[in-house]
């Protein structure tokens, strides 16, 4: 066993679960019980769609535009359970427990990986890594801000859309078309953010992603 990438993987599930601290604090503060918070994280563990789910109902929005919103994020685990699925070589019961851990961090781990071997081990131990951190983090952040009482005392009512910018800082710096990408949706979001319900705006900024389609190679 590569115990580097066991090392890599102990690395990564710390930097992002610290992250699950402040979604556990968005959830409460957003309306969410505890119970519920978690079940979340264990249920859904992509923190991104957990982050736009919390953050379209603490401002309000409607249920069917929450959910939009966080399934619109979560379709990219489908892409990379395209890619990874020939690569890792699991079927049956295998396949269905490792979909669970298809996320950006896993993801990232596995895919550049010269053997199967090291595949499957990067990918499990970054899914195992990552889904114990967060869990911990969010049951720490969502008692954390239940004790509070009022989250918005500490601006706690902030963390939904201060953690969304946090998982989105990494891939800005990864270059090419996240800065155009990134740019067409916020413009998107402003303009509509005066006239829609809340979430719509963010549902209308993901044809953000047009301007990197369209754009010549």
């Amino acid at each position: 066993m590569d115990r580097s990438i066991v090392r890599d993987a102990l690395g990564v599930g710390l930097a992002t679960g610290a992250y699950g601290i402040a979604f556990g604090a968005a959830g409460v503060a957003a309306g969410f019980s505890v119970l519920q918070t978690c079940l979340s994280s264990l249920l859904v563990f992509t923190g991104a769609s957990q982050f736009a789910l919390v953050g379209v109902i603490g401002a309000g929005g409607g249920v069917a535009a929450a959910v939009g919103s966080a399934l619109l994020l979560g379709a990219r685990n489908a892409l990379y359970g395209v890619r990874l699925s020939s690569l890792l070589g699991w079927t049956g019961w295998r396949r269905a427990i490792a979909a669970q851990g298809v996320i950006d961090e896993s993801a990232a781990m596995a895919l550049p990986r010269t053997t199967p071997e090291a595949s499957r081990l990067a990918f499990v131990s970054t899914a195992l890594s990552v889904f114990v951190f967060w869990n911990a983090a969010t049951l720490i952040g969502a008692v954390g801000a239940t004790a509070v009482g009022d989250p918005a005392v500490l601006g706690l009512d902030a963390a939904a859309p201060a953690g969304f910018l946090a998982l989105l800082a990494p891939r800005l710096r990864e270059g090419g078309g996240a800065w155009r990408v990134a740019a067409a949706g916020a413009v998107i979001a402003l303009l509509a953010t005066p006239w829609l319900p809340p979430g719509v705006p963010v549902l209308l900024a993901s044809f953000g992603v047009l301007v990197a389609l369209g754009r010549p190679r």
